[in-house]
């Protein structure tokens, strides 16, 4: 049954029956690893970010009308 549908899904359930977390965990590997960066690899990053999308998304309106 290796390498066909019926042979992936039952692995797969072998895995999960294994560890409940196996696929996140991979997934997490998988973003650490990654060679370009982003918010997987650093979570402090993504918490920088947000705050300051936060912060300008809830600046009020510059009034551009002149007087």
């Amino acid at each position: 049954m290796a390498g066909t549908k019926a042979g992936g899904q039952k692995a797969a359930a072998k895995n999960l029956q294994r560890d409940p977390d196996f696929y996140a965990k991979i997934g997490r590997k998988g973003g650490k690893n990654g060679r370009t960066g982003g918010f997987a690899a650093n979570p402090e990053l993504a918490r920088i970010a947000g705050a300051k999308g936060g912060r300008i998304s809830r600046r009020t309106k510059k009034d551009d009308v002149a007087a």
